[in-house]
């Protein structure tokens, strides 16, 4: 940790990572975001959740949405693209 008390992260969006531990283990993919507040980083079609919305303004259909959870930096691996 810094004095602002973020990680260092050393991952970065675009980045190709593979998952070392959880449910999606051995998988790997794009990072869609990082979040050095928190530790966090979205990784493309990994660690899929439901989420069930009700119909509101911007949503005129409600329903179960898939999406993209984060997953702790410590949780995945930067892959070498050269391999």
């Amino acid at each position: 940790m810094n004095k602002q008390g973020l990680q260092k992260v050393r991952i970065r969006k675009g980045d190709v990572v593979v998952v070392i531990a959880g449910r999606d283990r051995g998988k790997s993919g794009k990072v869609l975001s990082v979040d050095p507040g928190a530790g966090k980083v979205v990784v493309e079609k990994l660690n899929m959740i439901k989420r069930h919305t009700k119909p509101n303004q911007k949503v005129k259909q409600g329903g179960i949405l898939e999406r993209e959870a984060p997953f702790a930096v410590s949780n995945v691996m930067y892959l070498c693209p050269r391999r």
